[in-house]
């Protein structure tokens, strides 16, 4: 349903004011009157009116200097001015100050019915506009950061925080945490929002192919390369890039990189014009850049060029009293994707969830819900449907590996890596210990 318009009706003539109120009030618009500009400024102090009609001549302040002021206040005020003296200088200086249009005393009443007509249509523009702007906000959030614990609490804050500014950020996190959604939502509640979100992930491209989504290519470029072609960096003009996995490029990519972050400014592979845009980066990685960066694998002026915020997400294991948010979520989402009733998870199920460790995180725990709605044929989504005890034994090898792993190294160092002490203190021939050292990739320390 349509909002009822508001009109601000500003003359000093009683008549004028009277009549223009009754005409507005009957066409169904909420009006309000004042007798002078400074009430008028007054009124609009304590509320806002869609359409100010005002008279341009009026005692102490008249209605240009109002306009003004008006206009510096909101520039997207609609006001209307009226003058008995309707020269073209002072038409055009009205609208040179910001007016929406004039009308001339003694009105024409469809004149004026036809140009409140037409405000009103743009009112109901604007108004259509940003709530379909709302819209696209709420579906770009729908997934994002769902959960009440302290430590997704503790990445909420961080994110409105961080959105406010238009500094670098590292999310960092283990696979399947979110790392995404969580630089969407950092996207989403900038001022970058009504601009493009470009997503890269770097480890799945080769460092030519890598060089050629980010920087765009030239046609003749190289062979294949038939047309121009933008680049990642250049669609993000105005916005956000994302790059997920920024730990797998290359030192040559990262030279580049920071060229990039340093100038705002690149050129396209096989092209020599230097093109500029006004990106904000966003990175996410599982891996331990500052590990990388002590061993020299990552460039440390990248890093902190990169890390001026980092946001760490908490694995699923540890943060436990989620699970029943994320489970109800993926239920309903999957049951509205298959065209199928929502069905509740029995509490058991729901128990043991709870109590498995998640190595996948969240997209794990999707996973398995998406499968329990497909295969599932009960009223409810019971232990049965979920592939938990092939999971848990898988995760006790995998931990059985780690432990072995751990136990192995320790006593290599323990004997300086001198293989036949470490064979007889586990017990094992040295053919075995060579090939558990081989299986697990064992280096000696500095190696």
């Amino acid at each position: 349903m349509a909002r009822k318009i508001s009109i601000l009706i500003v003359d000093d003539e009683d008549s004028v004011r009277d009549s223009l109120y009754n005409w507005f009030i009957e066409d169904g618009f909420r009006v309000e009157c004042a007798e002078n500009a400074k009430k008028a400024l007054t009124i609009l102090e304590s509320g806002e009116f869609d359409i100010i009609l005002a008279d341009i001549k009026m005692p102490g302040m008249d209605g240009l200097e109002m306009l003004r002021r008006i206009k510096s206040l909101k520039k997207d005020s609609i006001v209307i001015v009226m003058t008995a003296f309707a020269t073209v200088d002072t038409a055009v200086k009205a609208l040179k100050d910001g007016a929406y249009d004039y009308v001339t005393k003694p009105f024409d009443p469809d004149d004026l019915t036809h140009l409140i007509r037409n405000a009103t249509k743009q009112i109901s523009l604007t108004d259509e506009n940003e709530n379909l702007k709302k819209k696209v906000i709420s579906l770009e959030n729908v997934e994002d950061l769902i959960g009440g614990s302290e430590a997704m609490k503790n990445v909420l804050r961080e994110v409105e925080s961080v959105a406010q500014t238009n500094s670098s950020v590292i999310i960092t996190g283990e696979s399947g945490t979110g790392k995404e959604l969580v630089a969407r939502a950092i996207h989403s509640n900038s001022s970058r929002k009504y601009f493009p979100f470009v997503s890269v992930h770097c480890g799945a491209l080769t460092e030519s192919l890598l060089e050629s989504e980010l920087f765009g290519h030239e046609k003749g470029a190289f062979t294949g390369a038939m047309y121009n072609r933008k680049g990642r960096f250049e669609m993000a003009d105005s916005g956000s890039i994302f790059l997920d996995e920024i730990a797998t490029i290359s030192t040559k990519m990262q030279v580049e990189l920071l060229r990039v972050l340093e100038s705002k400014t690149f050129t396209r592979v096989g092209g020599n014009k230097e093109i500029s845009s006004d990106f904000r980066v966003i990175c996410a990685t599982n891996k331990d850049l500052k590990n990388m960066v002590e061993k020299g694998t990552f460039r440390e002026d990248l890093y902190y060029r990169l890390n001026v915020v980092n946001i760490q997400i908490p694995p699923l294991r540890d943060r436990k009293e989620d699970i029943p948010l994320l489970v109800d979520y993926f239920i309903k989402k999957y049951c509205t994707s298959m065209n199928k009733p929502a069905v509740p998870i029995d509490q058991s199920a729901l128990k043991r969830l709870q109590e498995f460790n998640f190595p996948g995180n969240i997209r794990e725990l999707e996973n398995m819900i998406e499968r329990a709605i497909v295969v599932g044929t009960g009223k409810k989504i019971g232990l049965q449907d979920l592939p938990l005890e092939k999971t848990m034994v898988n995760n006790f090898a995998e931990s059985l590996d780690d432990f072995e792993r751990a136990f192995i190294l320790q006593i290599l160092n323990k004997y300086n890596w001198n293989i036949s002490r470490t064979a007889k203190a586990l017990k094992v021939d040295r053919v075995t210990l060579y090939n558990k050292i081989k299986k697990y990739d064992l280096k000696l320390a500095g190696q």
